[in-house]
């Protein structure tokens, strides 16, 4: 249900006021944040994708028909009066703080995290930068606009959440960027620029928060960092990180604790348009509906290379993307870490245990859980990780089933999990359980990673196989009636001379075998 609208017929949608907005051309569509809430009316950008249009439902506060620029403004508006209070805009009849965020969004650069939109006050308040759309064809990388991004970033979490000494202003899409400039994942190349990127982000950021400091007080001080590479195939990158770091390390303190993270994103990355979080790599070249990703499409075209091209090449046994291992997800967390002032655990692989031998959880643990709905039936699936990041137990639990096929599926996850724990490879179990057909089965909805699924079993260990074994060659699953007996094309065929014409009898095929 969606239909080309101007946004300001929407209730609330102060587009008149709102530089960034204005020219723009806007849809109206039915979104909801997840399958199991009431969908609502929301007005976006006719070039975003429907995920961002489900992300800006879950983000906007209240009920009822919302536009982006309206949700944006519920908590932009308040950062710029107190930015205005605190002298922080010299010419007070201007917004211009305002407007920076505002024209931020609009170009998908950046915004602030779910928390923010949310009016909720946290003590770690987020804001997601999208690295592609920092970059242009013909311009190359804004490592400018970068900079200045993150600054703003910084500025934006102090008014909107003053009590807070630690921020997470985090890089996304890294895949993406790397992706349009035609570099493998697993190149020296690309660990040098995510570097870079990293040091930049990070002296930026504890610039803007050295300003903070000795407008507001309560200095913290910087967190070491080395120094960035030397130099990047992208132009000015590795000079201007360098530079960003030498006037950081001239100031005396910051305000913030932390003001950059490594961490997952939420539904404000996916407004941007984010398809990878972080520094992770791209799991997939097909997005939730079937079709390349944007970041496939910026692979393709940085080699010249059009989609039959990409097509004929599978056929033909060979991938046009080549999939990063975890070996080089942990290489390229070497490379950035270093430079944040938080990140998440380092991806490894470890080794099986001992046949025989149960390798005990830790008590503590850590993991995800995946709330999706296969065929219209809600499921989650739970994982408990190792130290090492090791996949450890699975729980999969369900709501509309039951009790005997919930009680089955318990056990199952359970049978499972101890096969982990004694040194059995998920590789088997994913070989087993993949294309498994019975009840419900169909669409997923609420996870990216994969499309439909032929059962909950099916789901469960293709999630698995996307997220531990960075598995994205398992075939999409095919719709497929209980009884296809002549329905097909081959059954149609006529079997004899003179059955050319006129419908034919339901009849299972007979072929004719030669010696």
């Amino acid at each position: 249900m969606e239909n080309d609208q101007t946004i300001s017929s929407l209730r609330g949608a102060p587009m008149r006021g709102i530089a960034a907005w204005r020219g723009v051309r806007m849809r109206r569509t039915l979104a909801a944040a997840d399958p199991d809430s009431a969908p609502r009316q929301v007005a976006l950008p006719a070039a975003w994708e429907q995920r961002a249009a489900e992300a800006l439902a879950g983000l906007a506060t209240g009920e009822g028909s919302v536009s982006v620029s309206a949700a944006a403004e519920a908590w932009v508006r308040p950062v710029a009066e107190r930015g205005r209070r605190a002298g922080l805009q010299e010419d007070r009849s201007q917004d211009a703080l305002g407007e920076a965020l505002h024209a931020l969004l609009a170009s998908r650069r950046g915004t602030a995290g779910e928390t923010v939109w949310q009016g909720l006050t946290t003590p770690r308040p987020g804001f997601a930068l999208n690295l592609p759309s920092f970059h242009d064809v013909e311009y190359g990388f804004d490592h400018a606009g970068f900079a200045a991004a993150a600054g703003l970033a910084i500025t934006a979490l102090t008014l909107a959440v003053p009590m807070a000494t630690r921020l997470a202003v985090g890089m996304h899409d890294l895949a993406g960027l790397l992706s349009r400039l035609g570099l493998a994942y697993d190149s020296a190349a690309a660990r040098d620029i995510a570097a870079s990127l990293a040091a930049l982000l990070q002296a930026s950021a504890s610039l803007a928060s050295a300003e903070m400091a000795e407008r507001f007080g309560t200095q913290a001080q910087a967190r070491p960092a080395p120094a960035a590479p030397a130099t990047t195939v992208l132009p000015g990158l590795a000079e201007a990180a360098r530079a960003a770091q030498a006037q950081a390390a001239a100031r005396s303190g910051r305000r913030h604790e932390v003001v950059c993270a490594l961490a997952a994103p939420d539904l404000a990355a996916a407004l941007l348009g984010v398809e990878t979080g972080g520094i992770a790599p791209a799991f997939s070249p097909l997005d939730d509906t079937g079709a390349l990703t944007t970041t496939a499409r910026s692979w393709l075209a940085a080699r010249g290379m059009t989609a039959e091209a990409a097509l004929a090449a599978l056929l033909g046994g060979q991938s046009p993307f080549a999939a990063a291992s975890p070996q080089a997800h942990a290489a390229m967390h070497d490379a950035v870490a270093p430079f944040m002032d938080e990140a998440t655990s380092r991806p490894v692989q470890a080794g099986l245990a001992a046949p025989g031998t149960r390798r005990e959880l830790p008590a503590r643990r850590a993991g995800y859980t995946q709330k999706a709905a296969v065929g219209g039936h809600k499921v989650f699936l739970r994982t408990g990780e190792y130290t090492d990041g090791k996949l450890g137990e699975i729980f999969i639990g369900l709501h509309k089933e039951g009790p005997a096929f919930r009680g089955l599926m318990d056990n199952f996850a359970v049978a499972v999990s101890l096969g982990l724990q004694h040194g059995v490879p998920l590789e088997a179990f994913v070989e087993a359980f993949t294309f498994t057909r019975f009840g419900p089965h169909g669409t997923v909805e609420g996870d990216a990673a994969v499309g439909r699924a032929t059962s909950l079993l099916d789901y469960a260990f293709r999630n698995l196989a996307v997220n531990y074994l960075n598995r994205t060659d398992i075939p999409e699953p095919q719709d497929e009636e209980a009884d296809t007996m002549g329905d097909g094309p081959r059954d149609r065929a006529p079997l004899l001379p003179g059955l050319l014409d006129g419908p034919r009898p339901r009849r299972s095929a007979l072929r004719l075998v030669a010696k």
